[in-house]
Formats: structure tokens, sequence, C-alpha cells
């Protein structure tokens, strides 16, 4: 194959990844009302942002456990959705590894370790804006029938 046909095939594998991550986005409510941002996506891949708002902050000061699952959650949403098959979490568990405080950024950047025909296996790693690590996540997918953008 020529190189061309390569750039050409990862071209259309990126354009396809670009464009169900904001239709997936665009109909993701929960996401938006945490504020998170998508910073980057590629097939098997992705990075989300979110801001840490005074609301999100536990009696600890410390951002809610459950913000930082969904934000990770959310990355790993977008990267398994981003070969345009419409996929699922099936499992995932996380591990806290430090505090994120009101007013840190944190990021949520998911890689895809493997995928098969109906799952695939995802880890999901957030830091804040120093890059220190504030969780680690690993999330199982499940392949549902339907695409998430049609073909034109």
């Amino acid at each position: 194959m020529s190189g061309s046909d390569t750039d050409g095939t990862a071209g259309a594998a990126q354009q396809l990844a670009e464009k169900a991550a904001a239709a997936l986005l665009a109909r993701d409510r929960a996401s938006q009302a945490l504020g998170m941002r998508l910073a980057g996506v590629r097939p098997g891949w992705a990075k989300v942002v979110m801001r840490v708002r005074a609301d999100m902050v536990n009696g600890h000061g410390l951002c809610h456990g459950g913000v930082v699952f969904a934000l990770g959650d959310s990355a790993f949403a977008f990267a398994c959705n981003s070969h345009n098959e419409s996929t699922v979490a099936a499992a995932a568990a996380i591990d806290f590894l430090a505090g994120a405080r009101e007013g840190d950024e944190l990021t949520a950047e998911a890689s895809e370790l493997w995928r098969s025909r109906r799952n695939g296996i995802y880890e999901i790693n957030v830091s804040n804006q120093r890059g220190e690590r504030i969780a680690l996540l690993r999330g199982r997918s499940w392949r549902i029938d339907g695409q998430v953008v049609g073909k034109e």
C-alpha cells in the first residue's frame, strides 16, 4: 500500500473519531453540566479536561470522588466510541491516588489497551495541572448495536 493510501485511511479514521466525539458530546448532558471539555480525540484515545468548582468539593475540601470518576468515565466513553461503534461501559474500577482541590484543572486521558468485536479494555489517567496523578481507572467496554454518527 502506498503512503498516501495509509495517510488517507488514517485521516478518514481521525475524521470519524472527531465526528463521533462531537456527536456524543452534544448529547452528553452530564459531561456538559460538569463543565467538561473534550481536549483531543483520535481512534482509541481521548482527553477530557475539567476545572474543579466549589460545588464539586466534599466535606474534606477535596474534589468528590464521584466527580473524579465521572471525568475518567467521560474520557473512557469518548475513547471507546471513537471508532464510531456505539459502545458503553460494562465495568470500571478506580484507584484514588491523591486529592484534587477547588480550582484545580483535571485532565483525564483514556487509552485503548485492547479491543475485540464486542469488548475493549481502557486505561484512564487523571492528573492535575501540575501533572500529578490524581486517579487511575481501568474500564471494560461493551459494544452495543448501532453507530454514534451515521455514514454520509
